[in-house]
């Protein structure tokens, strides 16, 4: 099992954002996942730097840590010929620890380059052929393709690496997770749902299974779920309305009804190890192998010098 450290995008600039990635390789980590957001979700977050940017930049601050994108809509904001050249420099100047991990999107970042944002039917099938566009490309050479919804005219990445990136695919059911294992390396998903597992493994995937766990670390667990409250709040929301929201000040107002006891259940919170791996287990016991600690606290460095001293040692006993 290989433990992961989620940077949030949206809730620190780039500069902190890669002095908490070498932090998180000093800690112990092998990866670290970045969100690829243009906006925040929520106003009170107040950042959204460019993902592939800082991403390169930790890699070169880093020797040993793992990188991912968390994940990456290949299909609307991105052509999938950027991303996949993209992806490739990202696998060269690291040294191959880069996972590409794309998934079909959000209207909240998507629907800035003024193309409308498409139905679930319509996002789910230019991921496909947005996966096959890149991988098409990484194969060499000059690449043409026609699709319905994404063309690509005699096109060619020139830096490859020998062997490709991972490519770990967003999904939540059975359609999703056979998209993953037919034209995916990889699973990625945020909720303990042991049948997001089986989907994959049925449809033949074999490849690691990637897995946020929402948690909340604070020196006492009010000053946890105040902070996950205040900059996190959108997680309780789920996916109908996460995806389909255009503006951090709509979810401002979609998630005023949020109370402390939502936070609770969403989050495991506090300074107890104890909920934290509780939470950790829910995802390890659903067939997850690659999981991305997602911490909601107000302090990141407090947290990872909690998972320095040994919780992620006993994160990776549970597997």
């Amino acid at each position: 099992m290989q433990i992961g450290y989620k940077l949030a995008s949206e809730a620190f600039g780039p500069q902190e954002l890669i002095r908490q990635a070498v932090r998180a390789e000093q800690a112990g980590f092998d990866f670290v996942e970045m969100s690829d957001h243009y906006h925040p979700w929520l106003e009170v977050q107040g950042h959204s730097c460019f993902t592939w940017s800082a991403l390169a930049a930790i890699a070169a601050k880093t020797s040993t840590l793992g990188l991912a994108t968390g994940v990456t809509c290949p299909s609307v904001r991105y052509h999938p010929a950027i991303i996949a050249q993209a992806a490739a420099t990202m696998a060269l100047i690291s040294d191959g620890r880069f996972t590409l991990g794309v998934g079909a999107g959000e209207r909240l970042n998507e629907h800035v380059v003024g193309q409308g944002f498409p139905s679930v039917r319509g996002r789910h099938e230019r991921l496909r052929e947005a996966l096959e566009i890149i991988r098409l490309l990484w194969q060499g050479g000059y690449q043409s393709y026609e699709g319905r919804h994404l063309q690509l005219e005699d096109a060619r990445v020139w830096d490859l690496p020998e062997t490709p990136p991972v490519i770990a695919v967003a999904a939540s059911g059975r359609s999703s997770a056979a998209t993953a294992a037919e034209l995916g390396d990889g699973l990625f998903a945020t909720e303990p749902k042991s049948s997001i597992v089986a989907h994959y493994r049925e449809a033949g995937g074999q490849g690691p299974r990637y897995a946020e766990v929402p948690l909340a670390w604070a020196p006492d667990e009010e000053q946890a779920v105040r902070a996950a409250k205040e900059t996190s709040r959108w997680a309780v929301t789920g996916w109908k309305v996460m995806s389909e929201l255009p503006n951090p000040v709509n979810f401002d107002a979609a998630t005023v009804w949020v109370e402390d006891q939502h936070i609770r259940r969403q989050f495991s919170v506090g300074p107890d190890p104890a909920p934290h791996l509780a939470k950790v287990r829910a995802y390890v016991d659903a067939g997850y192998d690659h999981i991305v600690l997602q911490n909601a606290g107000p302090d990141p460095d407090g947290f990872l010098d909690f998972c320095t001293d040994d919780f992620i040692a006993r994160v990776r006993a549970l597997a």
